[in-house]
């Protein structure tokens, strides 16, 4: 159904999109997983016509998007990441206006309208303005324009970011719901649970690239391992941090050792078989750095992305939130 040919995509001296290629299968309910600028949303703008890419092709049903971006435009219905609605409109309003901006005929939006409504929940606020909306009601309303006018393909960019528990599910719902009846679906997330639970496939994204694509199931797979987290004293120096990682290393049953770059004293392993916990404890005491604690886990998509990239995808929001911050106090601090 989609198809992502090398694609490119810099804004000044930023890299969004790196050669990334990816193919969404018809009637899949497909996960972008990764950071907040790892690139989901640069893709998903090319996809949808909002953004041209420096290079590289997207074809949406056979469709070239880039040349071709009116017929694209047909099949696709879009949710971005930042809801905007008019405030002054009631949500009915809004809807309306959006049906005419399809084209809809009469009869044809008001049983559109009906259905949505139904599915959603909106019944008993629809015909408020929407400038007295919630953040959940705002995201229902903004699901609903997106399926108004029937797409054979969503696409969602973070649908559930900042959503309380109960929107969420209807969300989630809503979603199996819509893959059920065949629509394809290509949702962006930095949420784990979010992916693990809907998507049928995903691929990871990191710094505008592809670094892994299966099933959940199969990436975890894939691993041949389960997660061991151990955290001992702070080290001392980056000699000493070093030291310790090429140390279990060399034990038998680790296949990979990783500093926590939030918590620079934490180590995420992945290990293959649970005698190795014991080996662990006995080589870290050997060297007089005793466990302070220590946690045994089955595999997760954080531990695919921890194989990846050499770091959690917990670790990779910080350094990200950290280098946007540097840049704001250097352009506060250049004023």
């Amino acid at each position: 159904m989609i198809d992502f040919q090398q694609l490119n995509k810099s804004f000044g001296s930023v890299d969004a999109l790196s050669n990334l290629s990816l193919s969404v299968p018809t009637g899949c309910l497909f996960g972008l997983l990764g950071p907040n600028g790892a690139g989901k949303t640069t893709a998903l703008n090319i996809l949808c016509t909002l953004i041209l890419p420096d290079k590289g092709s997207v074809f949406l049903e056979g469709i070239d998007v880039i040349k071709y971006p009116r017929l694209a435009r047909e099949k696709i219905g879009y949710v971005a990441q930042d809801v905007a609605i008019d405030k002054i409109l009631t949500g009915r309003e809004l809807l309306e206006f959006q049906g005419e901006l399809y084209h809809l005929s009469h009869n044809q939006k008001q049983l559109r309208l009906k259905e949505l409504i139904d599915i959603l929940g909106m019944e008993t606020w629809i015909d408020r303005r929407c400038g007295t909306y919630s953040g959940g009601m705002r995201r229902r309303l903004d699901l609903a324009a997106g399926l108004l006018h029937k797409p054979q393909v969503l696409v969602l960019d973070e649908p559930t970011v900042g959503l309380d528990i109960e929107s969420r599910a209807t969300v989630w719902s809503l979603l199996r719901k819509l893959k059920e009846e065949g629509i394809t679906i290509l949702l962006s997330s930095h949420y784990l649970e979010e992916v693990e639970v809907l998507a049928d496939r995903l691929a990871i994204v990191d710094k505008g690239r592809v670094i892994a694509e299966g099933t959940p199931d199969g990436l975890k797979s894939e691993l041949g391992g389960d997660r061991v987290t151990l955290r001992v004293r702070e080290f001392s120096t980056e000699t000493e941090a070093t030291y310790t990682q090429e140390l279990l290393k060399k034990c038998p049953g680790v296949k990979r050792v990783v500093i926590n770059q939030s918590q620079g004293y934490s180590l995420n392993l992945i290990v293959q078989d649970d005698g190795v916990l014991n080996r662990l404890r006995t080589e870290l005491s050997q060297a007089n750095l005793p466990v302070f604690a220590l946690s045994h886990s089955r595999p997760s998509l954080d531990d695919v992305y921890l194989q990846a990239t050499g770091q959690t995808l917990t670790d990779a929001e910080l350094a990200v939130t950290s280098q946007r911050d540097s840049k704001v106090e250097r352009k506060k601090a250049m004023r």
